[in-house]
């Protein structure tokens, strides 16, 4: 709920849309926008604030959506510009508001620019809108810098005429010199461009890496903070106040989230004063093992890091990028980390759902805003056994096959019990989904049948999220720790109190008036292992 001291984005709800998977409209196997518009009914009967757009421009793919060729334009496989206004304003009707991606590091290498950059040639003013420069060697041979690619492998494409062009993540993805007027410029048109269009926010992908140390120097061993050539740049932070004085400018103000991964708590939290970004993902929190010290520690350091500068925190369990709750808790090492992903890794699915469960009341009941990814609220798997034939992500490719990639956490969502794509695609439609859903047990996870089933993960969400937005306790920003054993997390927000057990054996739960709602069964009085309850106190 909105107010002038309380703004809906501080607690806000948001839920994450991959659109490729979410649902298909037009039976193609692909999903689109008005397959999101025809499932808004479950976005709102879920409890959410708001939908964030993982990128839904016209690109070729290459990862994801995040190669951009044109930020004016929906791509055909997801539908039309007017299909875009139309989702955002029936989001609106069921007061749902609408955020969407931009990625200011790179474009795609079918982008406009740089197509007429590759065109131009060496000391053209197209290129310099781009990293090109000529390569070391005696004949140019290697590449300007040994940089290391987010996605493993080099940072540097050669073209045929002798330089090399940059890239921090794929090849398809060159990236963009923000120290060119014409990158600053088109980005924050592109902002009004979509605020215009009724969208109430905007997530800054790769939010720490666009601005690079023009020396382009290898990256050192050991550096100052902001000292790094391509990550954390002071110079970010004028880039950002600008764009938030474009979000200022609406009746309505528009909301910056910046995707800010970055060990040093002080330096995140710069992105967060008044005058730049109004939030920021806490990858810190989903990246943690389930162990209460540790959950713990982050749980504060947030806190701490987020009061200087009066900005809300976030809290969320995974994304597009990251192996599932459901998988990753059930896993011996229960942390999460990319450049540990590999091929076999077991689990136990059975102890991964019930600390999912738990750690879902865990984070709807701490203090700031909450974000769910499409699928978490199903209690859906990490799909670990995708055909190689069928493997996309960039990320498998350029780690010499070693990693098995992105895409098991982003295949496409089970609505119905049967059919022969689980309701994803119309039925009678004949294209297979983009990526192959599994045929065990993906149907009995769909929404059809955890709807009204009181026991499941639907139902779990559906009841926390109406609690968080009902009790007066959970809707504001107190928070305090109570006293518990080692293994206990435990909190009071006001007079509704948090008690997650993350420990081997039944716990009791402290002195209180009423159960609000707890993950799995209580024991008598006592909260069994890999559990969480709220409780009023």
């Amino acid at each position: 709920m909105d107010s002038p001291d309380r703004p809906w984005w501080r607690g806000a709800v948001i839920y994450q849309i991959y659109p490729r998977s979410f649902a298909d409209s037009n039976g193609d196997g692909t999903g689109d926008l008005n397959g999101v518009r025809d499932r808004l009914p479950h976005l709102r009967d879920l409890g959410v604030d708001a939908i964030w757009f993982t990128p839904w421009y016209a690109s070729p793919l290459a990862d994801g959506g995040y190669d951009v060729a044109d930020y004016r334009a929906i791509d055909p496989a997801f539908g039309t510009l007017a299909d875009a206004e139309a989702l955002i304003a029936d989001a609106a009707a069921m007061g749902i508001r609408t955020i969407v991606d931009v990625v200011p590091n790179h474009v795609s290498s079918e982008h406009a620019w740089f197509k007429a950059a590759l065109a131009a040639g060496p000391g053209s003013p197209e290129r310099e809108r781009f990293w090109f420069r000529e390569g070391r060697g005696e004949h140019g041979e290697l590449p300007p810098t040994d940089w290391v690619s987010s996605f493993a492998g080099g940072t540097w494409t050669r073209v045929p005429d002798g330089q090399w062009y940059l890239h921090l993540f794929a090849p398809e993805q060159p990236d963009l010199n923000w120290n060119h007027p014409d990158v600053r410029r088109e980005h924050e048109d592109v902002l009004r461009f979509w605020f215009d269009r009724g969208v109430a926010g905007i997530r800054v992908d790769s939010a720490s890496m666009p601005v690079k140390d023009p020396a382009l120097p290898e990256v050192p061993r050991t550096y100052e903070a902001g000292g790094h050539p391509f990550i954390d740049r002071d110079e970010l932070h004028d880039i950002y106040r600008g764009w938030r004085a474009v979000a200022d400018s609406y009746a309505e103000p528009r909301v910056l989230v910046g995707e800010i991964w970055l060990d040093d708590q002080q330096r995140f939290a710069r992105y967060l004063r008044p005058d730049e970004m109004h939030s920021a993902f806490n990858f810190d929190f989903m990246g943690r093992p389930w162990e209460a010290k540790q959950l713990r520690e982050s749980i504060q350091s947030t806190l701490d890091a987020h009061a200087p500068v009066g900005a809300p925190p976030t809290w969320v369990l995974s994304n597009h990028d990251v192996t599932r709750p459901v998988t990753r808790y059930g896993r011996e090492d229960s942390s999460f980390s990319f450049a540990t992903k590999r091929f076999g890794t077991p689990t136990d699915p059975g102890l991964g759902e019930r600390r999912a469960r738990a750690a879902a009341l865990l984070t709807a009941a701490l203090p700031g805003a909450l974000y769910v990814y499409q699928g978490d609220e199903l209690g859906l798997p990490e799909v670990e056994d995708l055909p190689l034939e069928a493997l996309q992500d960039p990320m498998h490719f350029r780690s010499g096959r070693t990693d098995p990639g992105r895409d098991g956490c982003r295949v496409p969502l089970p609505w119905t019990r049967s059919g022969h794509s689980f309701g994803f695609s119309p039925d009678g439609s004949g294209a297979p989904a983009w990526l192959p859903q599994p045929a065990a047990g993906w149907g009995e996870r769909s929404v059809e049948v955890q709807y009204r089933d009181p026991r499941s993960m639907l139902t779990l969400y559906r009841t926390a999220l109406a609690l968080r937005r009902s009790e007066p306790g959970l809707r504001g920003e107190r928070f305090s720790w109570l006293d518990s054993t080692e293994d206990v997390l435990a909190f009071a927000r006001d007079d509704v109190v948090c008690v997650v057990n993350l420990g081997a054996a039944p716990v009791p739960l402290p002195d209180h008036h009423e159960v609000l709602l707890t993950s799995v069964d209580l024991d008598g009085d006592h909260l069994p292992a890999d559990a969480a309850a709220w409780l009023r106190a």
